[in-house]
Protein backbone atom coordinates (compact mmCIF):
# COMPACT_ATOMS: atom_id res chain seq x y z
CA UNK A 1 0.00 0.00 0.00
CA UNK A 2 1.02 2.97 -0.51
CA UNK A 3 -0.18 6.77 0.80
CA UNK A 4 -0.37 9.80 -1.74
CA UNK A 5 -1.06 13.51 -0.71
CA UNK A 6 -0.77 14.15 -4.67
CA UNK A 7 2.09 16.39 -3.85
CA UNK A 8 6.00 16.39 -5.21
CA UNK A 9 7.09 14.74 -2.05
CA UNK A 10 5.84 11.51 -2.71
CA UNK A 11 7.09 10.81 -5.58
CA UNK A 12 9.84 8.69 -4.93
CA UNK A 13 7.30 6.65 -2.59
CA UNK A 14 5.43 5.92 -5.21
CA UNK A 15 8.28 4.75 -7.38
CA UNK A 16 9.54 2.49 -4.51
CA UNK A 17 6.21 1.31 -3.99
CA UNK A 18 5.28 0.03 -7.58
CA UNK A 19 9.22 -1.26 -7.73
CA UNK A 20 8.58 -3.34 -4.62
CA UNK A 21 4.71 -4.75 -5.91
CA UNK A 22 6.53 -5.14 -9.02
CA UNK A 23 9.53 -7.42 -7.80
CA UNK A 24 7.05 -9.68 -5.26
CA UNK A 25 4.13 -9.53 -7.72
CA UNK A 26 1.60 -7.85 -5.31
CA UNK A 27 -1.44 -6.05 -6.14
CA UNK A 28 -0.50 -1.84 -4.98
CA UNK A 29 -3.42 -0.28 -3.37
CA UNK A 30 -3.18 3.68 -3.61
CA UNK A 31 -4.78 5.43 -0.55
CA UNK A 32 -5.37 9.50 -0.60
CA UNK A 33 -7.38 10.48 2.39
CA UNK A 34 -9.93 13.56 2.61
CA UNK A 35 -8.48 14.86 6.26
CA UNK A 36 -11.86 16.02 7.89
CA UNK A 37 -10.04 17.72 11.04
CA UNK A 38 -8.75 20.13 7.96
CA UNK A 39 -11.92 21.92 7.75
CA UNK A 40 -15.41 22.37 9.10
CA UNK A 41 -18.31 23.85 7.48
CA UNK A 42 -20.08 26.89 9.61
CA UNK A 43 -22.80 27.95 6.72
CA UNK A 44 -26.24 25.92 7.30
CA UNK A 45 -26.07 22.30 6.26
CA UNK A 46 -28.84 23.25 3.12
CA UNK A 47 -26.83 25.35 1.51
CA UNK A 48 -24.94 22.57 0.22
CA UNK A 49 -21.51 23.76 0.57
CA UNK A 50 -20.31 20.83 2.18
CA UNK A 51 -21.60 18.38 -0.29
CA UNK A 52 -19.55 20.79 -2.95
CA UNK A 53 -16.61 20.68 -0.79
CA UNK A 54 -16.44 17.15 -0.33
CA UNK A 55 -16.63 16.30 -4.24
CA UNK A 56 -13.65 19.32 -4.74
CA UNK A 57 -11.10 17.01 -2.42
CA UNK A 58 -12.66 13.87 -3.97
CA UNK A 59 -11.91 15.38 -7.65
CA UNK A 60 -8.10 15.92 -5.78
CA UNK A 61 -8.17 12.74 -4.60
CA UNK A 62 -8.84 11.28 -8.05
CA UNK A 63 -5.61 13.21 -9.43
CA UNK A 64 -3.85 12.18 -7.20
CA UNK A 65 -4.42 8.60 -7.00
CA UNK A 66 -4.05 8.52 -11.47
CA UNK A 67 -0.91 9.33 -11.05
CA UNK A 68 -0.03 5.79 -9.32
CA UNK A 69 -2.28 3.97 -11.54
CA UNK A 70 -0.31 5.28 -14.48
CA UNK A 71 2.97 4.59 -12.95
CA UNK A 72 1.68 1.17 -11.97
CA UNK A 73 0.51 0.45 -15.23
CA UNK A 74 3.89 1.12 -16.78
CA UNK A 75 5.47 -1.50 -14.67
CA UNK A 76 2.67 -3.96 -15.40
CA UNK A 77 1.10 -3.57 -11.49
CA UNK A 78 -2.45 -3.86 -10.49
CA UNK A 79 -3.01 -0.56 -8.67
CA UNK A 80 -6.06 0.15 -7.00
CA UNK A 81 -7.25 3.31 -5.58
CA UNK A 82 -8.84 3.98 -2.54
CA UNK A 83 -10.39 7.51 -1.23
CA UNK A 84 -10.84 8.16 3.02
CA UNK A 85 -12.30 10.69 4.49
CA UNK A 86 -11.16 10.95 8.20
CA UNK A 87 -8.11 11.88 9.99
CA UNK A 88 -5.48 10.70 7.85
CA UNK A 89 -3.01 8.78 10.35
CA UNK A 90 -5.78 6.57 11.65
CA UNK A 91 -7.32 6.06 8.51
CA UNK A 92 -4.28 4.72 6.87
CA UNK A 93 -3.64 2.50 9.95
CA UNK A 94 -7.00 1.21 9.96
CA UNK A 95 -7.28 0.72 6.06
CA UNK A 96 -4.34 -2.13 6.26
CA UNK A 97 -5.34 -3.55 9.12
CA UNK A 98 -8.66 -4.64 7.94
CA UNK A 99 -7.43 -5.32 4.28
CA UNK A 100 -4.53 -7.75 5.79
CA UNK A 101 -1.64 -5.21 3.83
CA UNK A 102 1.98 -6.44 4.47
CA UNK A 103 3.74 -3.19 4.14
CA UNK A 104 2.78 0.73 4.34
CA UNK A 105 5.09 2.93 1.90
CA UNK A 106 4.65 6.96 2.42
CA UNK A 107 6.62 9.54 1.85
CA UNK A 108 7.56 12.30 3.80
CA UNK A 109 9.02 16.01 3.28
CA UNK A 110 13.05 16.25 4.06
CA UNK A 111 12.30 18.93 7.57
CA UNK A 112 14.92 19.73 9.19
CA UNK A 113 16.03 21.55 12.25
CA UNK A 114 13.21 23.29 14.30
CA UNK A 115 9.98 22.82 11.59
CA UNK A 116 10.79 19.24 12.21
CA UNK A 117 10.57 19.08 16.09
CA UNK A 118 7.57 21.32 16.03
CA UNK A 119 5.44 19.68 13.14
CA UNK A 120 4.52 16.45 14.03
CA UNK A 121 3.64 14.12 10.30
CA UNK A 122 1.07 11.80 8.98
CA UNK A 123 3.88 9.06 8.66
CA UNK A 124 5.29 9.76 11.64
CA UNK A 125 2.06 8.96 13.59
CA UNK A 126 1.58 5.89 11.09
CA UNK A 127 5.27 4.62 12.28
CA UNK A 128 4.07 5.30 15.97
CA UNK A 129 0.50 3.64 15.52
CA UNK A 130 0.65 1.00 12.81
CA UNK A 131 1.23 -2.96 13.56
CA UNK A 132 2.36 -3.47 10.05
CA UNK A 133 5.73 -2.54 8.73
CA UNK A 134 5.67 0.93 7.51
CA UNK A 135 8.19 2.12 4.79
CA UNK A 136 9.58 5.85 4.74
CA UNK A 137 11.11 7.08 1.62
CA UNK A 138 12.36 10.95 2.78
CA UNK A 139 11.50 13.26 0.14
CA UNK A 140 13.13 16.70 -0.90
CA UNK A 141 14.61 18.66 1.50
CA UNK A 142 12.28 22.02 2.06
Amino acid sequence: MVATDGSESVRKAVETAVEIAKISGAKLYVVYVIASEGFSITYPKNVGWEKAILEYFKAEGKEATSYVETAGKAANVEVESVILQGIPANELVDFAERNNIDLIVMGTLGRTGIERFLLGSVAENVVRHSKKPVLVVRGETV
